[in-house]
């Protein structure tokens, strides 16, 4: 087992106190967004091992089979399949879709042989890996994910006519071209993309009806009313984000409230934005991102329009599975990772952790003692770990130098290759 020290990205979207009020550590003073661990190459969780600092991606890559075991080693090769990160999201972070792995692979192949730097920020691919992704709730956390019902959206979108018109001033053309496309006979799909397309690539017809729909929302009594959430959506992004054609898109999607313990996962083509709250997310080990607003980075709207699934459909969440043994576990239907929790009193018995190949253990609350068949660790609130596969099974004990409180540990391991 390996101490891990992780590499903290100080987005200015992120919290400057959740990640540290988690963990019980030190605030930086400035926004810490997201805390990374694991393997990623560009910011790889620190090994400390016998030998000294080691970073994570290295260590693998030198010792594959030991690190990973057989099974994730020949699926996956001499890499960590998944990425673990604690997001602690002050203001909302850019409306993003994934590729599939065909896709990411095809379209990196491409992007290498046009010869374009892979830190240009007009290059969308920045590896060859797919990034399905998981989030679980710590506090309260407001999401974007999904596409809702055309009737529904359509509502949405007539609401905001009528705030318009109550203002007095005149309704721009562009509403009534999105609100007659969401009411069209065609298929939900082609529906919904025709209303993306229009958004997305309106121009300065889009910041416009973002300037009078903002103000006009607020000003209008609209709480309590079925769809006010969605509406409410508007204003707030409209702050953060003043005319910005994700702003409006919003109202296109699913706006999804998770409480603590509540997981929701992001198959590729699934267009989100997480708004606001602390979560522990896991993916794929991949930084392949291609955004569709609320943001001023690149946006490749061909590409992003051949990526987005336009199906309209609920969020996908993740079902909390309890085991006979104490553990609460997250499974979504990808192979790479899987996540669970083990909480324990100072009198508990031990526990084991599940465990497909590799492991990375954080512990959020108390004291631990980690036992393996190699060798043992006491993980303290704040610390994190990498098992290595070779390193099976690991028993967590409530640690006996603690000060009785509640000690609570996530752990991330592979979902296991044939599940």
């Amino acid at each position: 087992m390996f101490a891990l020290t992780n590499v903290t990205r100080d987005y200015p979207w992120g919290s400057s106190t959740a990640i540290a009020e988690l963990l019980g550590t030190a605030p930086s003073g400035g926004p810490e967004a997201e805390l990374w661990m694991g393997a990623h190459p560009d910011s790889p969780s620190i090994a400390n091992t016998p030998e000294g600092p080691v970073a994570l991606d290295r260590l693998i890559a030198e010792h594959p089979v030991t690190a990973l075991g057989d099974e994730v080693y020949a699926a996956f090769g001499a890499k960590l399949p998944f990425l673990a990160k604690l997001l602690a999201a002050d203001m909302a972070l850019s409306l993003q879709v994934h590729p599939t792995l065909a896709r990411a692979q095809e379209r990196f192949a491409a992007e290498e042989a046009a010869g374009i730097p892979r830190d240009a920020a007009h290059r969308n691919y920045k590896d060859e890996n797919h990034k399905p992704e998981m989030i679980l709730a710590l506090t309260p956390f407001e999401a974007l994910c999904g596409f809702r019902p055309c009737a529904e959206a359509a509502e949405l979108f007539r609401t905001i006519g009528s705030a318009i018109k109550a203002t007095g001033a005149d309704v721009p053309e562009l509403l009534g071209r999105v609100e007659m496309t969401l009411n069209s006979r065609m298929a939900a799909p082609a529906v919904v993309r025709a209303a993306f397309e229009t958004l997305v690539g309106g121009g300065a017809e889009t910041t416009a009806l973002v300037e009078l729909a903002a103000p006009a929302l607020e000003a209008a009594a609209l709480a309590g009313t079925e769809l006010a959430a969605g509406l409410h959506t508007v204003v707030e992004l409209a702050k953060q984000y003043p005319g910005d054609s994700g702003v409006l898109v919003s109202l296109l999607l699913n706006r999804v409230s998770l409480q603590p313990g509540d997981a929701i996962y992001l198959p590729a083509g699934n267009i989100h934005a997480y708004l606001s709250g602390l979560g522990l997310e896991v993916m794929a080990t991949s930084d392949n991102v291609l955004r569709g607003g609320l943001t001023g980075k690149h946006i490749d709207v061909p590409e992003l329009l051949e990526t987005v699934d336009f199906t309209p459909s609920g969020a996908p969440v993740v079902p909390t599975r309890e085991t006979d043994l104490g553990q609460k576990v997250w499974e979504p239907p990808f192979a790479e990772f899987a996540l669970q929790r083990v909480e324990m009193s100072a009198t508990s018995a031990p526990v084991p952790l599940v465990q497909n190949g590799p492991l990375i253990v954080l512990a959020v609350a108390g004291s631990v003692l980690l036992d393996s068949p190699r060798g043992d660790m006491v993980l303290d609130r704040g610390g994190s770990v990498f098992v290595p596969a070779a390193e099976n099974p690991v028993m967590v004990h409530p640690h006996a130098d603690a000060t009785g409180e509640t000690s609570v540990v996530f752990a991330v391991t592979c979902k296991g290759i044939n599940a």
